[in-house]
């Protein structure tokens, strides 16, 4: 009896129960219920078949997917812009005139972290001793007080332009911690990081919200029109055209370059600078050309997906559909990373060398070369990559060109370098041989290396390099397909 009740008791499947016609079902219920049944497999085998031929049109069109990963500022959203105007030129000029606002807060940043640096001069409670001591105290020369005074409308300017980035409808105008070219300073003055400017950094959300935003600013000008942004009005233009003069002596004046130096502030290093530049981009008629979009800074937070079609190969009827993702790089984003190892065909890891002598902006006591092998180490190690393809780029190489060249020495940074000449070949080279070596001992299993001195700046020597790797690319990725 109890081994009946036990089998019973097996046999039960609840969801049958739930399925199980109605005792009491009449004859036209009956008709009812199989009609909407009949419609449920129909409706479900449709969407069967569309993931089905779905999945069969990309594996016929042939989709490769590559990850830009590195610390924050190593130059990852540079090369996807590079990327952006090697293979969708056409609407990579179009959308030039929209950088010129973020070029504009570029230019204003630069002038603010210079003025704040100069108003603490005047800090009588300044620390004594250490190599800044001897501007603790002093007093900025009347000319340099008069420029400050003539350059107080850019303040304006600057919550302007934040405006015009940040949608109305999203709060994306947050503060992060800001560039490493003040990383220096505020490591040394922590009560002047106390004070109203904060080296605080604009970022907006990744995709095209902000470049929207930017658009319904100049609706006399249609987007498509390119270079013709010129003929809308721009405050913001208008003011720092007024202000050029002033912005050069600025930059210019001595003790401004001195007081720099000895803070450690190091704006030439930073993304996003144009002091240089200053006769051309204050031009009213100013539209940015595309080594301008490659060199302005905007900070993005998340992670952004662009596509692009690169041309057809023999034996194939269409060409290879590119998805390049470019995923945050701060301490905080990089949570982040893991989910888009699953389903990756190669990675280019951005190493900035020349960050030798820096710190992170979110943990000023790691080093932030340092933490670019650390990150380059567990990417080699991740299991979940074992069998993509990883380039290394060493990038940031002009900046590590000049550092070496002012005369600061690799070896105070980094003891392992040792006596070695302190030259840009032999620091390039010891570098790649420390990468490659991590490369070797920590893949879990054996692969090629890829590895490039680059200047993601420089339009040329990178667009050589970009055409090397996606060839390598295309190549590998046929061959996983076998077609090839």
């Amino acid at each position: 009896m109890s081994g009946a009740v036990t089998k019973s008791a097996h046999d039960f499947d609840p969801l049958d129960e739930v399925l199980r016609p109605p005792i009491d079902e009449t004859e036209e219920d009956r008709v009812i219920r199989q009609a909407q049944e009949a419609e449920a497999r129909r409706v479900s085998q449709a969407i069967d078949d569309s993931i089905r031929a779905e999945k069969q049109a990309q594996k016929k069109k042939g989709i490769v997917r590559l990850l830009l990963l590195g610390q924050s500022e190593s130059g990852k959203s540079t090369t996807l812009r590079h990327f952006q105007k090697l293979y969708t030129p056409t609407a990579f000029h179009e959308e030039r005139i929209l950088w010129r606002s973020v070029i504009q807060l570029n230019i204003v940043r630069s002038v603010r972290t210079i003025l704040d640096a100069l108003s603490d001069l005047r800090l009588p409670t300044l620390d004594s001793g250490g190599e800044d001591s001897d501007d603790g105290g002093a007093n900025i020369p009347q000319e340099l007080e008069m420029l400050q005074m003539r350059l107080t409308p850019l303040r304006h300017i600057e919550a302007l332009l934040i405006a015009k980035l940040i949608p109305p409808s999203e709060d994306e105008a947050a503060s992060v911690i800001g560039s490493s070219a003040i990383s220096a300073y505020h490591s040394h003055r922590s009560r002047s990081s106390e004070r109203s400017w904060r080296a605080q950094e604009v970022f907006v959300r990744p995709g095209a919200t902000w470049k929207g935003a930017l658009a319904k600013s100049t609706r006399s000008r249609p987007v498509s029109l390119g270079n013709t942004g010129m003929q809308t009005r721009d405050e913001a233009q208008e003011v720092i055209h007024s202000c050029s003069y002033d912005i050069m002596a600025l930059w210019n004046d001595r003790l401004v370059r001195e007081v720099l130096r000895r803070r450690k502030i190091r704006l030439e290093e930073s993304p996003g600078f144009f002091l240089n530049d200053l006769d051309r981009v204050t031009a009213l008629n100013y539209t940015p050309n595309d080594d301008d979009v490659l060199r302005a800074r905007l900070k993005t937070v998340g992670v952004s997906e662009y596509r692009c079609e690169m041309e057809a190969v023999a034996g194939r009827e269409s060409g290879t559909e590119w998805r390049i993702v470019d995923v945050g790089g701060s301490r905080s984003q990089r949570a982040t990373w893991v989910p888009f190892f699953d389903d990756v065909d190669a990675i280019i890891f951005l190493a900035p060398i020349s960050s030798f002598d820096q710190v992170l902006a979110e943990d000023r006591s790691v080093n932030r070369l340092e933490d670019s092998v650390l990150l380059w180490k567990a990417v080699c190690s991740n299991k979940l990559l074992a069998n993509v393809d990883l380039v290394l780029f060493l990038n940031k190489c002009d900046i590590l060109d000049a550092k070496l060249t002012s005369g600061i020495r690799l070896s105070k940074y980094v003891r392992s370098y040792g006596d070695r000449p302190n030259d840009m070949e032999t620091a390039s080279k010891y570098f790649r041989s420390k990468f490659s070596a991590i490369h070797r001992e920590y893949s879990p299993l054996p692969r090629k290396f890829y590895g490039f001195c680059t200047t993601v700046t420089d339009t040329t020597t990178t667009a050589g390099i970009l055409a090397s790797v996606r060839d390598m690319v295309v190549r590998r990725h046929l061959k996983q397909s076998r077609l090839l």
